[in-house]
C-alpha cells in the first residue's frame, strides 16, 4: 500500500539544515558538515538568514526561499524559534521534521509550553517530529547522516534507538571501534511525538535490518511501546539496555507483594512478553547481537565446549552455572566417537578438553561430533595459543565445519597477536566470535533467553479459558460500596469474597468486635480456629502479634482474645474500635505455604507475582513476576523460575501438589485483576497447596476508583478477543465461524492466499504474488489487538478448517483513523461472507475511538469498489496515483 509513512525520515530525497553555521563548534555546522561527508545524494538545503553560503553550499534564509520540494527539515535553532519554523515547515508542505534542539519538556513550564505549541502546529498541518532535544537520525544505506555526531557510521544490518543521545555516540564509538555497521541509527531525545512503537514498525518491515539495538531510560506509553516492540521481535532479534528503575508506587505499598515487586521486575516481566533480550551494558549489546541476528534455534539451550586447556574451560563452565545455562551431557556414543579422533587422555567429559597440543583436524573432528550429539544445542570452542598451536589454520577448520550447522558455534581466540589472524576469519563467517570465553558464554545465555522470550510471545492468552465463570458484577458491587465507604483497603472478609467470586478456594471468615461474638463464631464454624486482627491500620498482622493459631477451645479463645486486645490498645491507645476474625484452622500435614500476589505498575498496570509465602517473605524475596493476561504455559513458567518450584514436587514424606489447581488459581487472578481495573493491590499470603488443591488463607485487596470507560484499557498487554467470535449459517446451510486471528492460523493464511486466483491476489495486495512469505504470515497472524485487528470466516464443517475470507485494519499514527483491507476467497464470494466481515471491522473500529475506515482500492477492482459503496463508503481520487482511488467510511455516522 505505498511506502511507510516514516521513510521519508530515512530515505528522503531533500534535507533543508535550518539553523547551520559557519561555527565549527556548533551543532548546526556539525549537522551540516556530516550530511556533506556522509555522501547524501539528494538536496542539501542549508537554512540561515545570515549566510548566503557554507561550506560550498548555497544558504536560503528561510524555508519560503527554497524553490524545492523538501522532504525532511532539521532544525537546530533556539528553543523559542522552532514553533514558528514548524510551521514554516507546514506552510512549505514538509510533513517530517527532526528536532535537534533542547529546552523544551525537559526544562520546566515553558519548555512544556513550547513543546505542546509545536505539536498543536504539526498536528494541524500533518507533520511528524522526531525530537525534540535528540541526536538526529543516521541512514548509512542512504547516506544520510542527519545527527551532529563526531565521525561516520559504517553500513550495517543493525538498527540502533536511543533514547539518549550520549549513550548513542557511545554505542558509535564503540561500535566504530569494533568495526560493527548499522542499518539505521535514530536519537529519540523526548519522543513528543514519534516514539519507540512507530520506528520499531518501520524496523520490523524494514529489509536492512537483520536485528534492532534499544537504549531505554522511560516509558511514556506502555501498550504502544510493547506493540511495537511485539511486532519487531517476531521478525527480528530486538536487544535492549534500560537505565533508571521506577519509582513505582508499589514501592510504597504495605502489602507484601507491593515491598517485593519494583518497577525494574515488571519492566523485565513486559519485555519478557515482547520477545526481547535485556543486557546491561554496550559491550553485552554487541555480543547478543552477534549470535542472535543469525537466527540460530537452541532447543533446551545445552552447551558443549571445546577446548585446548583445561583451566578456560572450567572457567566458562562456571559462568555457564552463574547465567543459568546447562551443560551438555554427552551420550555414550558421543564419548565413544571422540575416543576414535582424540589422544587418550582427553577429559572424556563436558568441557572437552581436547589438550595443549590439539591439532586443527583435531578441533575439526570434535566439533562435528558436538554438532551431531543430540544433547548438545550449542558449542562453543576456546583456542589459546601454546607453541603447537595453529590459530589461523584452526579458525578456518572450524568456520568449514560449523557452515552447515543448524546448530551455533561460538569462538574465543583467546590472546593477543598470535591469534589475531584466526580472529579476523570469523567477522565473515557463521561463527560469532568474542574475545574472552565468559563474554561467549554470556551471549549463548541471551540466545537462550531469547528463544523462551519467543515462545512467550507467541502466547495469545484469552480470558476465557477452561474455568468456572466469574460472578464479575457481584464483586464489583462489593469494591463499590467499599469505595462509597471512602474506604481503600478492604477487610479480609470483603477481599475473600472477591476472591470467592473469581473461584478461589477460601477458608470462611467471620468478623468479630468482641468475645461474645468470637465464641459464638467459633462454637459454628468448629474447633480449631485461628483469630486474626482485622483492620486497615495493620497490614502485617503478625508483626502487631495480631495471629494466634490452633485454638482449641472457648476458654482459650477468650483469653487470647483479651490479650490480643489489651496488647493492640497498648500500643495504640488512639484506636476507638479493634475488630477481629474468627477463622477454621485450616490444617494439611503436606501443605506448602506460598504467595500470589498482584500490584499496580505506573507504567505498565496490572503485574502478578508468585513465590514462597509466610511470614519471611521479603526476606526469602523468591518471586516471579508477569504481566496478565495469564494462560496454563505462562503460569507454569512462572512457577518454574521459582525457588519454590522445587518444594512444590514431591519432597522427602510429602507428596507433590495438585499443579493443576495451583495453575488454575493463578489464571483466575489473572482474569480478575484483568477484569477489575480497581483493584491496586492483591495479596494472598499464605495460598496452601498440597495434592488436594489450593487455599487462599489469609487475602488483603486495596482498591481505588477507575475510570477506565474501555475493557482492558487499564493494561499493557491486550488479552485475545474472545468475546468477537460469531457463528451464523450460509444460505447453502454451511456453518461459518468469524473470529480474530490467532498465531497459530499461519497455515490457514498460507494456504488461503494460495488458493486465490491472481485477479484475486493483484487485487488484495497490488501487486504479483505467489506465496506469503515467511514474514508476511508472521506479521499477518500475529498481532496485539488493540491497534490492529483481523477477522477470519472459517468453515466449521471441515477437517481441517478452511479460511473462506479475511478483513483487517491498523490504526494510523493519527489515532482516529485506520486503514482496512479484505479479501474473500474465489468460491466464497457473493454469499455474505465479506460484508459480515466488513461490518465486524466497522463496529470493532467505532468501539475503539476511530473516527475513519479507509482504504485504497484499484480502479480496476469494480466488485471491491462496487461492494464499499453499498456500505457507505466515500470514494476519492488520488491525483498522484491514478490507477488507484481512496475509499473511506465515516463511522461517527
Amino acid at each position: 500500500m505505498g511506502p511507510h509513512y516514516l521513510s521519508r525520515f530515512f530515505s528522503p530525497r531533500s534535507v533543508a539544515i535550518i539553523g547551520a553555521s559557519e561555527r565549527p563548534d556548533s551543532v548546526g555546522h556539525r549537522l551540516l558538515l556530516n550530511v556533506l561527508e556522509g555522501g547524501f545524494k539528494g538536496g542539501i538545503y542549508p537554512v540561515n538568514p545570515k549566510h548566503e553560503t557554507l561550506l560550498g553550499c548555497k544558504v536560503y534564509p528561510d524555508l519560503n526561499a527554497i524553490p524545492e520540494e523538501i522532504e525532511l527539515a532539521v532544525i537546530a535553532t533556539p528553543a523559542a524559534t522552532v514553533p514558528g519554523l514548524v510551521h514554516q515547515c507546514g506552510d512549505k508542505g514538509i510533513g517530517s521534521v527532526i528536532i535537534i534542539s533542547a529546552g523544551f519538556g525537559e526544562l520546566g513550564a515553558e519548555g512544556k509550553r513550547l513543546q505542546g505549541e509545536i505539536l498543536d502546529i504539526a498536528r494541524r498541518f500533518g507533520i511528524r517530529i522526531i525530537g525534540p532535544n535528540c541526536l538526529g537520525v543516521v541512514r548509512p544505506g542512504s547516506r544520510l547522516n542527519a545527527t551532529f555526531g563526531d565521525g561516520p557510521v559504517k553500513d550495517g544490518n543493525l538498527a540502533l534507538l536511543s533514547q539518549s543521545g550520549a549513550v548513542c555516540t557511545a554505542i558509535l564509538d564503540w561500535a566504530q571501534q569494533n568495526d560493527i555497521g548499522f542499518s539505521t541509527v535514530v536519537s529519540m531525545g523526548g519522543a513528543a511525538d514519534i516514539d519507540f512503537g512507530e520506528v520499531l514498525d518501520y524496523l520490523a518491515l524494514d529489509t536492512r535490518t537483520t536485528g534492532i539495538l534499544m537504549y531505554v531510560e522511560g516509558i511514556r506509553d506502555a501498550r504502544r511501546f510493547l506493540s511495537g516492540l511485539k511486532v519487531a521481535a517476531r521478525l527480528k532479534p530486538v536487544i535492549l539496555i534500560k537505565s533508571g528503575r521506577h519509582e513505582a508506587g508499589s514501592k510504597a505499598a504495605m502489602s507484601h507483594t507491593g515491598a517485593m515487586v519494583g518497577g525494574d521486575d515488571v519492566f523485565d516481566a513486559a519485555i519478557e512478553r515482547a520477545g526481547v533480550v535485556r543486557v546491561y551494558s554496550i559491550a553485552e549489546l554487541f555480543s547478543a547481537a552477534r549470535i542472535l541476528v543469525n537466527n540460530y534455534q537452541v532447543g533446551l539451550a545445552r552447551l558443549a565446549i571445546v577446548t585446548n586447556a583445561g583451566g578456560p574451560g572450567v572457567m566458562s563452565t562456571d559462568r555457564a552455572g552463574d547465567v543459568g545455562v546447562k551443560m551438555a551431557e554427552l551420550s555414550p556414543a558421543g564419548i565413544e566417537a571422540l575416543n576414535g579422533v582424540l589422544p587418550a587422555h582427553w577429559s572424556h567429559g563436558n568441557p572437552i578438553d581436547i589438550l595443549g597440543d590439539a591439532t586443527p583436524e583435531h578441533f575439526r573432528g570434535v566439533l562435528e561430533i558436538c554438532l551431531q550429539e543430540p544433547n548438545v544445542d550449542g558449542v562453543l570452542v576456546i583456542l589459546t595459543p601454546q607453541a603447537m598451536t595453529n590459530p589461523t589454520r584452526t579458525a578456518q577448520c572450524v568456520i568449514e565445519a560449523a557452515k552447515n550447522s543448524t546448530k551455533p558455534v561460538l569462538a574465543s581466540w583467546t590472546g593477543g597477536s598470535k591469534v589475531e589472524e584466526g580472529r579476523a576469519l570469523f567477522e565473515n563467517s557463521r561463527v560469532a566470535h568474542f574475545d574472552t570465553p565468559e563474554v561467549a558464554v554470556d551471549a549463548f545465555s541471551f540466545l537462550a533467553k531469547y528463544h523462551d522470550h519467543q515462545i512467550l510471545l507467541k502466547q495469545i492468552p484469552s480470558l476465557a479459558e477452561e474455568l468456572p465463570v466469574p460472578d464479575v458484577e457481584g464483586a464489583r458491587l462489593i469494591i463499590e460500596r467499599v469505595l462509597a465507604e471512602g474506604r481503600q483497603t478492604m477487610t479480609t472478609q470483603e477481599s475473600k469474597a472477591i476472591l470467592a467470586a473469581f473461584r478461589i478456594p477460601v477458608t470462611q471468615t467471620i468478623k468479630v468486635a468482641n468475645v461474645k461474638d468470637a465464641m459464638i463464631a467459633a462454637e459454628t464454624m468448629g474447633f480449631p480456629v485461628v483469630l486474626k486482627v482485622n483492620m486497615a491500620e495493620f497490614s502485617h498482622k503478625s508483626d502487631i502479634g495480631g495471629v494466634r493459631l490452633n485454638i482449641r477451645s472457648v476458654q482459650v479463645l477468650a483469653s487470647v482474645f483479651a490479650e490480643m486486645e489489651s496488647a493492640i490498645r497498648k500500643k495504640h491507645p488512639d484506636i476507638n474500635e479493634i475488630i477481629m476474625t474468627v477463622e477454621p484452622m485450616y490444617g494439611s500435614s503436606s501443605g506448602r505455604e506460598l504467595m500470589v500476589g498482584a500490584i499496580r505498575d505506573p507504567v505498565f498496570g496490572p503485574a502478578i507475582s508468585f513465590g514462597l509465602g509466610g511470614t519471611m517473605v521479603e526476606i526469602l524475596r523468591d518471586k516471579s513476576v508477569a504481566l496478565p493476561p495469564l494462560n496454563a504455559y505462562m503460569a507454569g513458567q512462572m512457577i518454574a523460575k521459582t525457588k519454590a518450584a522445587k518444594y512444590l514436587g514431591a519432597f522427602r514424606q510429602l507428596p507433590p501438589i495438585h499443579g493443576k489447581a495451583l495453575i488454575d488459581a493463578m489464571l483466575n487472578i489473572s482474569t480478575m485483576v484483568s477484569e477489575l481495573p480497581e483493584i491496586l493491590e492483591l495479596d494472598i499470603n499464605p495460598l496452601i497447596a498440597d495434592e488436594h488443591g489450593v487455599m487462599a488463607v489469609d487475602a488483603r485487596i486495596k482498591v481505588q476508583l477507575s475510570h477506565e470507560l474501555i475493557p482492558y484499557s487499564h493494561m499493557a498487554i491486550h488479552p485475545y478477543p474472545h468475546e468477537l467470535t460469531e457463528h451464523y449459517q450460509l444460505a447453502s446451510g454451511v456453518n461459518i465461524m468469524i473470529r480474530p486471528i490467532r498465531p497459530e492460523d499461519g497455515d490457514l493464511e498460507k494456504d488461503f492466499v494460495h488458493r486465490l486466483s491472481e485477479r484475486s491476489k493483484y487485487f488484495r495486495f497490488m501487486q504479483a504474488l505467489q506465496e506469503l512469505t515467511p514474514e508476511m504470515i508472521v506479521r499477518f497472524t500475529q498481532i496485539d489487538y488493540d491497534r490492529e485487528m483481523a477477522f477470519i470466516a472459517v468453515s466449521e464443517q471441515e477437517n481441517p478448517p478452511k479460511e473462506l475470507g479475511v478483513g483487517r485494519y491498523i490504526i494510523n499514527p493519527d489515532g482516529r483513523s485506520a486503514e482496512f483491507a479484505l479479501v474473500v476467497s474465489d468460491d466464497s464470494q457473493c454469499k455474505g461472507i465479506g460484508t459480515r466481515l466488513m461490518k465486524m471491522l466497522m463496529r470493532t473500529a467505532k468501539f475503539k475511538g476511530i473516527a475513519y475506515l479507509e482504504g485504497e482500492v484499484l480502479t480496476v477492482n469494480k466488485p471491491m469498489l462496487s461492494f464499499v459503496s453499498k456500505l457507505g463508503f466515500g470514494i476519492e481520487e488520488i491525483p498522484s496515483e491514478p490507477e488507484v482511488v481512496r475509499v473511506i467510511k465515516d463511522l461517527r455516522q
